[in-house]
């Protein structure tokens, strides 16, 4: 600034005996205090990046089919858009998938790095964060975690200073597993048997489960599903077989993209439901109980922003949600014959009717 108003004065000085040169002077000196304080103050967007750059941004994913189809990739590209990318001009999100085989995660970070995608987001369980640690120790990494933890795992190392090329947000689920549980109990104070649905990413979710039933007294069967495609229906006879309550289906991709026939078959055994995600009962799930996805997803948007604005992943201190959401559906109580208790609908934060 000292340099402009340095020019300014050498160009000015002639005038300044001149009849309207000083009015002339704090004119100039007026525009340009101005034209300072909106560079400053100018809103943090996509225009910071070089004109004509058009960034790429790597998404891996375990399970769903495209980005559309993931809250969190769609929600993050929704508030990219907000922050000023649009998708084929200065934005370009290359979407890939395992398709539920885990095998394939590598390969397919490998080709997201040929591709010099300018931030990689892993999204999921640890799996998609081991492969894209693997592939790259440059390209910053945005790790979207579900269920581990990055740094007793050696991925970062710290929350607030996380070193290296990987932050982002980090969602444990094993607090809430016996949360879930807990609320569970509540809305069905007879409940003696809770019928549970895992599989290896939710192991830990299962042990959670196991030591909170000891605590609230109630018996659990453990539905392990171990090899894709599930077998939803064997599971859930077995369930009623055993008398089961209520079905407590643990978070994990497989269950997530399967949502829809998971809540047919408990409509279909009668059995009442607990899920993580409020988006699980859109399809006729009772209750859910858990972070919101598409806020993950936004925050993910957050980083990417600030990388390709400029800012190193090192600098950027990871995040844990810190707010969670009850939803109840009033609709599928009434059909199973279920009365909320009045201090449930009191606490949640969505009632569907």
């Amino acid at each position: 600034m000292s340099a402009m108003i340095g020019n300014v004065h050498g160009v000015l000085r002639p005038t300044m005996g001149r009849r309207g040169g000083a009015a002339q002077w704090h004119s100039l000196i007026g525009s340009l205090v101005l034209l300072a304080l909106a560079v400053l103050l100018a809103p943090h967007t996509a225009a910071a990046q070089q004109p004509g750059k058009v960034a790429r941004v790597g998404y891996l994913a375990t399970v769903v089919p495209d980005c559309s189809a993931s809250p969190p990739c769609q929600a993050m590209a929704q508030r990219l858009q907000e922050l000023g990318y649009v998708e084929g001009q200065n934005l370009r999100i290359e979407f890939r998938t395992a398709e539920g085989q885990a095998e394939r995660l590598p390969d397919l970070a490998a080709e997201l790095v040929r591709l010099q995608v300018d931030v990689l987001v892993a999204a999921g369980p640890e799996a998609t964060l081991r492969a894209a640690r693997h592939t790259t120790s440059t390209i910053p990494i945005v790790m979207i975690a579900i269920d581990y933890d990055p740094i007793a795992l050696g991925y970062i190392a710290g929350l607030s200073q996380p070193g290296g090329n990987i932050t982002g947000v980090v969602l444990q689920q094993l607090e809430l597993t016996g949360k879930r549980l807990e609320l569970l109990k509540e809305a069905l104070p007879q409940l003696r048997r809770v019928a549970v649905l895992w599989d290896a990413p939710s192991a830990d979710q299962w042990r959670a489960a196991t030591e909170a039933a000891r605590v609230l007294r109630v018996q659990l069967h453990g539905l392990e599903q171990h090899q894709a495609p599930y077998e939803y229906e064997s599971a859930f006879a077995t369930a009623v077989q055993e008398g089961a309550d209520a079905l407590l289906v643990l978070l994990s991709p497989l269950f997530s993209r399967d949502h829809t026939r998971i809540n047919a078959l408990a409509a279909q055994y009668r059995l009442p439901t607990m899920f993580g995600a409020a988006m699980f009962l859109e399809a006729g799930g009772l209750m859910a109980y858990g972070v919101n996805p598409a806020d993950m997803g936004r925050r993910a948007a957050y980083y990417v922003d600030r990388i390709l604005t400029g800012t190193k992943p090192t600098d950027l201190p990871v995040e844990q949600p810190t707010t969670f959401e009850l939803v109840l559906n009033l609709k599928t109580a009434q059909t199973l014959g279920i009365t909320f208790p009045q201090t449930l609908l009191i606490l949640a934060d969505k009632v569907i009717k």
